[in-house]
């Protein structure tokens, strides 16, 4: 068997991107001075790594939009605010090297198509719409499969990164050799055997690869013979990995860093610890939805009498299926689960050939980034799927608008309007000896002048205290059901358009209210005044008659004079209460329009002030839910 062959100096083919090749031809050649240059330089995470490249090469392409909170469902350019989720989501390289035109806004993912790309362009949209109201680090995933997805598509689409993942034992390094047929990872008893990720590359062009994984040139291998003559594993980048449970800290961060970055895992277990609790409910279990990309072998089957080996693997599918984890039998997708034994190449071969078929469909980065997308969606679920139906009913609006027009004084108001307008045609009609007697009642009574219609305004506290439970109630049924942080928008939004309200209903109580001096009187009025006068005449006339008879200047004749003056004594009584019975019902009407103008005066005051900013709220909300269900794939 050949030696390995160090490909310290493997590099990219020149100007080599995912979704082409720039024109300046320099976009994707070097890792070191281009993607991923940061990540090579300071090892220590893939974070770093990714938003070195990410700020590299995004440019005037990956500035983000942002929700413009002065205006309802539209959006301003600019980069995210102190203390946001920068997210950056480059387009360099795409389109023969016009990576600093104008169109800064260029949708993400260049190199994916379909389903995919409209999720990431939703999941773009769903970060920036929501960075004022959900916290940094819910939108935190999110933002790095941003900056994973823009990462990918610049490097090399013709290869698939896998990694070898396993415990300690297991025997992850000899599986690694079994698969490039050269001794390239050290293997032995002595515990941890890998320290650090190697790569074994089958093609050229993949140098931006291994320098996003951090896997300096000198870990860099090339399968046996250079991996000429095997086409079918053509265009795989396979990494050995450390012991995922090793005593050394850095070895796990290290498994963990790259885990997060490659395109598939073959995970090896043994018939020992194929049921350990660090495997599943750290690794297995949170990767149950990367199942297509995902590999599961047990080894050292040669150790197993008889039909153990059977057993234990009808186990494993067991636990991975108690894991949430899909098993791709009968043709359904799903991960991959094949026994072998590396040392003595049992079924190594069965894997080969998966493995190639594997990497020969070029879909394992967008099935990761797919996987992804859809953890990522499943971590805000919390934050953008509301219980039940959500918004502003009619009923809570007109709740709203009574609770106002109650601490406005409104019905009072309207009442008062009511009784000031019966009060006027009572002085219009009445009889001239009853108005005499209440003029001197007014003239005993210290200002007891006319006075216009009483405008009811309660108690300054308590209608204080009516306007905030108002507010309070209104708000609590619009965030009724809404995620928490949208809940909590919708009752700040409220509280902040309530601010002055209680003194604006106050002015709105003068100003709207019934207009000063006496109201308007109907066209009867001067009608019933002249029946009035005559009624006072008839008296008049009638006691005069009477009283020249009883001084001898008329003759005498004492029933007519009598009647007369008794005509007009009944009958001014008689039209002052037919005057008041025709009076309530414009009265009635006067004060239910005194009533009606401060309502409505008093209504669109709390909605210009309390409902339109929640109403903007739950506008937003319905645009980010829209946005979230394509990014859950709930659209498709």
């Amino acid at each position: 068997m050949a030696d390995a062959t160090d490909v310290s100096t493997l590099t990219d083919e020149p100007g080599e991107t995912g979704a082409g090749k720039t024109g300046a031809g320099k976009t994707g050649g070097s890792g070191a001075g281009g993607v991923g240059g940061a990540g090579v330089a300071n090892g220590a995470g893939a974070t770093e790594a990714t938003s070195g490249a990410a700020g590299a090469n995004g440019g005037a392409d990956g500035a983000d939009r942002r929700w413009d909170d002065g205006l309802i469902a539209r959006h301003a350019a600019g980069h995210s605010g102190a203390g946001g989720v920068a997210v950056t989501v480059g387009v360099e390289g795409i389109d023969g090297g016009t990576a600093a035109r104008a169109d800064a806004h260029q949708p993400i993912g260049g190199a994916y198509e379909g389903p995919l790309r409209a999720r990431l362009d939703a999941l773009r949209e769903l970060v920036g719409l929501s960075r004022t109201r959900i916290e940094g680090t819910a939108l935190a995933e999110a933002g790095r499969v941003l900056d994973e997805a823009s990462t990918r598509q610049r490097l090399s689409s013709r290869h698939t990164v896998v990694a070898i993942a396993g415990a300690t034992g297991s025997g992850k390094s000899t599986l690694f050799n079994a698969l490039a047929e050269v001794p390239i990872s050290e293997t032995g008893l002595r515990r941890p055997t890998t320290s650090a990720p190697i790569a074994c590359v089958w093609s050229e062009g993949a140098a931006g690869l291994l320098d996003r994984l951090a896997i300096p040139g000198r870990l860099r291998r090339k399968p046996l013979a250079g991996g000429d003559g095997d086409e079918e594993l053509e265009g795989l980048v396979l990494i050995d990995l450390p012991d995922h449970d090793s005593a050394v800290v850095a070895h796990r961060d290290q498994v963990d860093r790259v885990l997060a970055l490659v395109d598939a895992v073959i995970w090896v277990v043994d018939p020992e610890k194929y049921a350990d609790a660090a495997l599943h409910e750290r690794y297995l279990r949170p990767l149950a939805g990367h199942a297509e990309i995902t590999f599961v072998v047990l080894n050292q089957i040669d150790r197993l009498p008889g039909d153990a080996a059977d057993q234990v693997l009808d186990d494993l599918r067991r636990l991975l299926d108690e894991d949430g984890m899909a098993l791709g039998e009968h043709g359904e997708p799903g991960a991959t689960v094949l026994p072998i034994s590396a040392l003595t190449g049992r079924g190594v071969g069965e894997l080969r050939g998966e493995v190639g078929r594997f990497v020969q469909e070029r879909k394992a980065a967008a099935r990761r980034l797919s996987a992804d997308v859809d953890a990522a969606a499943a971590r805000l679920r919390s934050v953008y799927v509301a219980d039940g139906r959500t918004g502003l009913s009619e009923r809570s609006r007109d709740e709203f608008a009574e609770r106002l027009a109650g601490a406005v004084g409104a019905v009072a108001t309207g009442e008062a309007a009511e009784r000031e307008w019966l009060r006027n045609a009572g002085r219009a009609c009445g009889t001239p000896w009853l108005r005499l007697w209440r003029w001197y009642e007014r003239t005993r009574t210290p200002g007891g002048g006319v006075r216009p219609a009483e405008v009811i305004v309660e108690d300054e506290l308590t209608a204080r205290q009516r306007v905030e439970q108002a507010v309070r109630t209104v708000a609590d049924d619009a965030a009724a059901g809404l995620p928490r942080p949208w809940a909590q928008a919708v009752r700040e939004a409220a509280v902040r358009g309530a601010v002055g309200l209680p003194e604006a209903l106050d002015e709105l109580a003068v100003t709207a209210g019934p207009p000063s001096g006496r109201p308007s009187r109907p066209a009867w009025w001067p009608a019933a005044v002249l029946v009035q006068a005559a009624m006072t005449l008839l008296q008049i006339y009638g006691a005069l008659w009477l009283v020249g008879q009883i001084i001898g200047v008329l003759d005498p004749g004492i029933v007519p004079p009598v009647l007369v003056m008794l005509g007009g004594i009944v009958g001014g009584p008689l039209v002052e209460w037919a005057c008041e019975a025709a009076a309530r019902g414009p009265a009635r009407r006067y004060g239910q329009d005194a009533e009606r103008r401060l309502r409505e005066a008093a209504a669109g005051c709390g909605r210009a002030k309390v409902l339109d900013p929640i109403a903007a709220e739950l506008m937003r909300y319905r645009e980010v839910r829209e946005q979230y269900s394509t990014v859950s794939g709930l659209t498709r």
